[in-house]
């Protein structure tokens, strides 16, 4: 079978030394432009730490409260934010990551191939964003105003008050904004399984059942042990999961029936 000449690879062979040289290069840019993010994130630490912490200030305020966080070791503070610097780096530099693996990696791809794999690069760090987005606008204000509602104060005996840690606080932000993250890259996921024909949208409907017991699972794993924020990640899943199934029919090889 002869493939049109339009879809062979279009670039000159390289050899097994000039592929190393090539990684190289490309592992050389994503390392300075990480290190140019970690300076950059490091530098502004303390504003992004307020801008992470916003969200809990707010709800503390709602309690008549004033907002805190509090740390018990010297250097708790000083690595919490090397921490920050270092999560920030990771998340403004991947774009630069996908852009090296990309031209690492497209030359050796054909014509067809490439426009399989390029509307994905470009959709994996959008649904991301929207991820970690739903997660800071509309998880946190909630599950947050839920934990500190209990609370104890007035004129009761004990008095109970959150005093939160910097580290532990950064520490769960951080996990919750990479699980909703990495949950939204779902329909990039099944989407390009189907359309290199690992799945088909039958298959997705006949697993849909047990989808959802595995969505609550993964919220149950990823998430604090709380109502609101497991079922903040678990219905979002299940959504993906359905887009998926409408977007795994479009994308998916038409079968010899469907095309007589």
């Amino acid at each position: 079978m002869n493939i049109p000449e339009e879809e062979l690879i279009n670039d000159k062979s390289m050899s097994l030394m000039e592929h190393f040289i090539e990684l190289r290069r490309r592992m050389i840019v994503c390392l300075a432009t990480f290190l140019i993010a970690f300076g950059f994130c490091y530098y502004y630490s303390e504003q992004i730490y307020m801008f992470l912490a916003h969200p809990l200030a707010q709800a503390m305020r709602q309690q008549g409260e004033q907002p805190h966080l509090i740390y018990t070791a010297l250097y708790e503070a000083f690595f919490t934010y090397i921490k920050l610097a270092f999560f920030g780096a990771i998340f403004c530099s991947f774009p630069m990551f996908a852009i090296q693996a990309w031209i690492y990696i497209a030359p050796g791809l054909y014509r067809n191939e490439k426009r399989i794999f390029a509307p994905f690069l470009v959709a994996t760090p959008i649904l991301f964003l929207l991820g970690a987005a739903l997660a800071y606008f509309f998880v946190f204000p909630f599950a947050w105003k839920f934990f500190l509602s209990f609370q104890v104060g007035g004129d009761h005996n004990m008095h109970i008050e959150l005093q939160a840690k910097v580290s532990e606080y950064l520490s769960l932000v951080m996990r919750l904004i990479m699980a909703f993250g990495i949950a939204f890259e779902l329909p990039v996921m099944l989407t390009l399984m189907a359309k290199i024909g690992f799945v088909t949208s039958l298959k997705l409907k006949k697993f849909r059942r047990y989808a959802y017991v595995i969505a609550f699972v993964i919220a149950a794993v990823l998430t604090p042990p709380d109502v609101i924020t497991q079922t903040s990640l678990a219905i979002p899943l299940i959504i993906l999961y359905e887009i998926s199934i409408l977007s795994a029919r479009m994308v998916e090889p038409k079968s010899e029936k469907e095309l007589l």
